[in-house]
This record gives structure tokens, sequence and C-alpha cells, in this order.
């Protein structure tokens, strides 16, 4: 059941995943997003794969909630296909809805990126041409620095598609990317996030790609990518 291409199994890929997504404490409890200045994790995560499943919890989650909700996720299935989402995600609501109200539940697929044939349109970004992502991407020219791999496909001299290592750790990264309105349906998203993922396994890690059930246009460049789904991701804040 290993990936070709990692030689990991799902599960050991969801747990890359998870520790590219959050910081963990010493007892293995996620404390922030993995980003600087990062917002507080979600309570719980839970990763299901064809190979068994990854569950954490945030560092303030009582232990006697966190050993009934792990007795739940004992029992959920482990099929080649997870659903959106778990078996018992109703009663994962409610243990955590005891303690604080639940502000947002997420779900969505996660997977790895292949290696790509060879390079497409993208550029790489960096001090020396960060300005290219000025009047479409401002928001991002502070992330420069931190974000490498950080590709651009550029159009008219300014970048019209990026793709970015949002959440990084040595074994993995995580893409983050963004297309303007105006450009969107022209094949930019797929050969930034392609040249991205070449990118990031110059650099001996895994290039990960997650996002959520409704944003139906994501998945598509992962589709479009050959991309292999690792499981599917669910969050309880």
């Amino acid at each position: 059941m290993a990936d070709a291409g990692t030689g990991l199994d799902p599960r050991e890929l969801m747990a890359l995943h998870v520790h590219a997504l959050f910081v963990h404490d010493a007892r293995d409890r996620i404390v922030r997003v993995n980003e600087p200045n990062g917002r507080p994790a979600p309570r719980f995560f839970l990763g299901r794969t064809a190979a068994g499943h990854v569950s954490r919890y945030r560092h303030d989650v009582p232990d006697a909630v966190i050993e009934r909700m792990e007795a739940l996720c004992r029992r959920e299935p482990i099929d080649r296909t997870p659903s959106a989402l778990p078996r018992a995600a109703q009663r994962y609501e409610s243990l955590l809805a005891a303690i604080a109200p639940v502000t947002s539940v997420w779900s969505g697929p996660a997977f790895v990126l292949p290696s790509a044939d060879a390079p497409r349109r993208a550029i790489a970004i960096d001090s020396s041409n960060h300005r290219l992502l000025s009047g479409g991407f401002d928001d991002w020219l502070a992330d420069v620095p931190m974000r490498r791999p950080f590709m651009a496909v550029v159009e008219t001299g300014r970048a019209v598609s990026v793709c970015a290592s949002v959440r990084i750790t040595a074994r993995a990264h995580e893409a983050g990317v963004e297309t303007l309105p105006e450009h969107r349906r022209r094949g930019y998203a797929v050969d930034v996030v392609a040249d991205w993922a070449s990118a990031v396994r110059d650099l001996e890690a895994l290039p990960l790609y997650s996002t959520s059930w409704q944003n139906v246009a994501s998945q598509r460049v992962a589709a479009r990518l050959g991309a292999r789904m690792l499981g599917v991701d669910f969050h309880v804040t």
C-alpha cells in the first residue's frame, strides 16, 4: 500500500501532513497553525486514510474528552476512499461543544503531488523580483522570504498565478495557491503548482496539497496534476 513515489503508506503521509499543518508540543498535542504568528489550532484533527487514521487534539482539550473521542476514532471505518465526513462526525462535535461552543467544522481531501516531467512556465520569486507580485498579490509580498519555494506565472510584467510553501517542515511542504480572477481557467494554476512541486522535491521534501470539499476548482487542479489522494482531513474548532 506504500506510495510508489515516496515509499510511505497513506497513514505515514498523513502524519507528515498534520505535522506540516500544525505546531505540536512535547506531548504531540497541536498548539497553533504552522505559520509565523499562526492562529490557534483546531481543537480536533482527524486524518482518515486507507492505511489507518491520524488523530490530534489541541493542547487544552481535557484528557477525559480525548479518551472518549479516541474510542470513537478507533471505530472509524478504514476505507480505500474515505467518505467526506467521519462516521462519528456529530459525536466529535457534541463532545467538544460540551466544553465550549464549536465555531467551525472543516473537511476536505489531501494529496501528495507527483514530480513534473519538465518545467512549465512558472518562475521563482525572491527579493530580486518580488515586485512582480504588486498590483494583484500585494498581500503575499511580506511572505516572500518565509514561503520558499515561491513560484509565479508572469504575464505582461506581473504575476497572475502564484504557489508557495505556506506550511513547512524538513520533510514536507504544504502548497498555497492563488490565481487572479481574470486569469482563471487558463491552466495557470496547474502550471504554477507543478513547478512549485518540482522545486519542493529538489529540496528532498514532499509537496503536499489540500483543499476543502467545496473548492471544486482546487480539486480539479489536483486531478489535472495526477495528484494521489492520501486521505481526508476533518477539523473541529
